[in-house]
């Protein structure tokens, strides 16, 4: 059956569902990669642009954290809109619309550049977010669905694989292209005329253009190429067994207790990397210039991409709450230990959290939506709304900087990994697991 043909339909019969993924799903879902790859890349910019708009805007940790509130914040603000989306118009045209959004919010950068206006820039990153969300709404459930759900965390991890590549090669590339200038220190900008001011955040903030122009037309030409292919339509599942026409989201623990979960992953690990250029320029640590520790982030989100990799095929072995259990463990060990250490130690154990990271957004996902049947999309929006989780936490270890240095304010990512550690354990059993039905 060509792939064209094969509808939801097929995911209720009697055919080993692996057999869909391994031989009829893999090009649509090769297709649905490239989506995963580009809002990594763009996700991981901001973690060039923390420094660089500390830099020209003189802004403390708590205000540049600023730029994550305002790409995060889309999620919690656009992403049930976009579910209801998805009702509508379905998964591919969805993918469309949200691609279109994310360039106009590329191109919205050049205008801020212009005018050197810090608001106007988080009014593009929050634009662009918007439309990241709409790919997120659509293009995660796509994957879960599409293929065997006993096999759902493992193909969704895959997927997650390339999502981490992009931002493995955000951090380089950005570093060269947005951070090529050294910038001046807190003392020469203070220094300066008003008009000498001016004229330096003018040409900081140019560094941005070009790369986000290139960003912007790569999205219309994916636009196209997402909605000229012949992606298999997947409808919603039909209940299973006795579930009542009255089931609500609400009544899915797994799901709400997910979300919480999802909330605190990437608020971890949003805080993490946001704040790596700094904490590596810190005298304590390695006195790093913005441009070299941008390179070091690279580490960081690499090692995401090689522990999804290597997870894909662990989390069809072993059940995910136990993988994923183990990887929370670890990387609250490791945040722990480089809070206690200074020079190389501390920096390798920061970045060493990435590859343990990795895992943890795909199984909590597709744990939350676990038998949820026709609430699947708006489980989906629900858990992409706790992506807010991003805008708030980083936001919080910027005011706990600013207090106490930045140096302690790691703990919270620890908090953070406390509660997947529990989620794992417990939280994440379905109403099948706890009360013996779905």
């Amino acid at each position: 059956m060509p792939v064209e043909e094969i509808s939801s339909t097929n995911l209720n019969s009697p055919v080993a569902p692996s057999t869909f993924v391994e031989t009829n799903y893999s090009r649509p879902l090769a297709i649905v990669t490239t989506l995963f790859f580009m809002w990594g890349f763009l996700t991981c910019l901001n973690d060039i642009l923390v420094p660089h708009f500390k830099s020209i805007f003189d802004l403390s940790y708590a205000r540049v954290m600023l730029i994550q509130f305002a790409f995060f914040s889309a999620y919690f603000l656009f992403s049930l809109p976009w579910s209801r989306i998805v009702n509508t118009i379905g998964y591919q045209r969805t993918m469309v619309a949200g691609l279109l959004t994310m360039a106009a919010g590329a191109f919205l950068f050049i205008p801020a550049a212009a005018a050197v206006s810090f608001p106007l820039f988080l009014t593009a990153l929050m634009v662009l977010a918007a439309g990241i969300t709409g790919l997120q709404v659509a293009a995660n459930p796509y994957v879960v669905v599409l293929g065997n759900p006993e096999t759902a965390s493992s193909r969704l991890d895959l997927t997650q694989a390339f999502n981490s590549l992009g931002t493995t090669v955000a951090p380089k590339l950005g570093g060269l292209l947005i951070l090529s200038a050294a910038p001046l220190a807190i003392e020469q900008l203070r220094g300066l005329t008003p008009q000498a001011l001016q004229a330096y955040r003018a040409t900081q903030a140019a560094s941005v253009k070009l790369p986000y122009a290139v960003i912007g037309l790569a999205l219309l030409v994916l636009a196209i190429v997402i909605g000229a292919s012949k992606l298999p339509k997947i409808e919603h599942p039909a209940p299973r067994g006795a579930e009542s026409p009255q089931d609500s989201i609400w009544r899915h623990p797994n799901l709400i207790l997910g979300a919480l979960g999802i909330f605190a992953y990437v608020g971890a690990e949003v805080s993490i990397g946001s704040f790596l250029v700094n904490y590596f320029g810190l005298p304590g640590i390695a006195g790093m210039s913005a441009k070299t520790a941008a390179g070091y982030v690279s580490f960081y989100w690499g090692g995401a991409m090689i522990g999804r990799f290597l997870g894909a095929p662990a989390l069809r072995r072993i059940k995910a709450g136990k993988v994923l259990a183990f990887c929370s463990i670890a990387a609250a060990l490791l945040v722990t230990a480089s809070m206690l250490t200074a020079g190389h130690a501390a920096i390798w154990t920061i970045l060493a959290v990435g590859f343990f990271n990795s895992i943890m957004f795909p199984t909590i996902f597709s744990l939350g939506v676990a038998e949820l049947g026709p609430l699947t999309s708006n489980g989906s929006g629900l858990l992409n709304m706790a992506i807010v989780g991003g805008a708030v936490l980083p936001v919080i270890q910027g005011a706990i900087a600013d207090q106490f240095g930045l140096h302690h304010a790691f703990v919270l990512p620890v908090v953070c990994y406390l509660y997947i550690l529990f989620y794992a354990l417990s939280g994440s059993r379905s109403n099948r697991e706890r009360y013996g039905r779905v």
